[in-house]
C-alpha cells in the first residue's frame, strides 16, 4: 500500500506527507486531532515508533489512533524488535546502511524474520541513512553509529546507491528526532541524482518552508514529528506547502510554499 502509493506519486510528480508518532510521547487529545486532520485529507500516512518505547503503551495508543482513522494507513517505524505490532498496516524494515553496526544492518532482522512473516504485514525493505542534523540525537546514541556529515553529499549519494543495488526499495534520509537543522538540499539532490527509488526525508522539518525546500530538492515524502507533538494545528498549513510544490499547483500555493 505505502510502497505502491509512493511509486505512483513519484511517477505522477506528486509529493506526500507523513506524520511520525512516538508512542512514548503520545497523548489522547493530540492523536484525536491528528486523526481528524488525516480524515480531512491532510496526512497521507502515519509512521509509528521511536528509540525508546513502552510496548504496552504503544499498543494501546496505536489501537486508539486506528479507531479514529477512516482510511489513512499506519506503518511501523521501529527503533527495536520489541516495537512490532500487527495492528499496523505495514512495516518499514529499516537497515541502517549509513552506519557500521552489524546488528542494525542485518542482525536484528534475522531475530524477527519469522515473526514478521507470521504477522503478514506489508514489509518494505528500507535503506536508512542518518545524516548530521547539528546535534547528537536519540538515533545516533541508541544505534551507536556516526551520522553522515551534512557537508558530504557524495557520501550520502554513494550510500543510497549501494542500498539500491542491494535491492532495497526505499531510501529514508533522517536527521533524527530533535535535530537542530533539517537535511540540506544538497544532500537530497545528490541522492536524487543517483537513485531511482522513492526518497523519504525527516528530522528538523518544523516549518512549511523547510518542507517545501526538501520536496523541491527531490524528496518524494517528508516526515514531521516533534513539531506536531505540542501543537498539531499548523499541519493544514504544512499540507498546503506540500501541495504547493506539486505539478498543477496554483500560483498562490507555490508562493506560500516558498515564502
Amino acid at each position: 500500500m505505502l510502497y505502491t502509493n509512493l511509486m505512483n506519486a513519484r511517477k505522477n510528480g506528486q509529493k506526500m506527507l507523513a506524520v511520525l508518532v512516538d508512542p512514548d510521547k503520545a497523548r489522547r487529545d493530540n492523536l484525536g486531532q491528528l486523526a481528524k486532520f488525516a480524515n480531512e485529507g491532510h496526512i497521507d500516512c502515519f509512521l509509528w515508533g521511536g528509540s525508546l518505547v513502552n510496548t504496552t503503551q504503544s499498543a494501546y495508543y496505536l489501537k486508539l489512533l486506528k479507531a479514529h482513522l477512516k482510511h489513512t494507513p499506519v506503518f511501523l517505524f521501529p527503533g527495536s524488535t520489541y516495537q512490532l505490532d500487527d495492528q499496523a498496516d505495514g512495516l518499514l524494515l529499516l537497515s541502517l546502511i549509513s552506519g557500521r553496526n552489524p546488528e542494525l544492518l542485518i542482525g536484528r532482522h534475522v531475530q524477527v524474520a519469522a515473526r514478521i512473516k507470521q504477522m503478514k504485514l506489508e514489509t518494505i525493505p528500507t535503506g536508512y541513512l542518518l545524516v548530521d542534523g547539528g546535534r547528537p540525537t536519540s538515533v545516533s546514541y541508541m544505534s551507536n553509529t556516526t551520522p553522515i556529515p551534512a557537508d558530504k553529499p557524495p557520501i550520502a549519494a554513494a550510500t543510497a546507491l549501494a542500498g539500491e543495488q542491494l535491492g532495497l526499495r526505499l531510501i529514508y534520509l533522517d536527521a533524527g528526532s530533535g535535530a537542530q537543522q533539517p537535511i540540506r538540499p544538497t544532500i537530497i539532490r545528490a541522492v536524487r541524482a543517483e537513485v531511482d527509488l522513492p526518497i523519504i526525508v525527516g528530522g528538523g522539518i518544523r516549518t512549511p518552508e523547510r518542507a517545501a525546500i526538501a520536496l523541491e530538492a527531490g524528496a518524494d515524502m517528508i516526515v514531521v514529528g516533534n513539531g506536531l507533538e505540542k501543537d498539531p494545528n499548523w499541519l493544514p498549513e504544512l499540507a498546503a506547502a506540500v501541495k504547493g510544490v506539486q505539478p498543477g499547483a496554483t500560483k498562490a500555493q507555490r508562493e506560500k510554499a516558498k515564502a
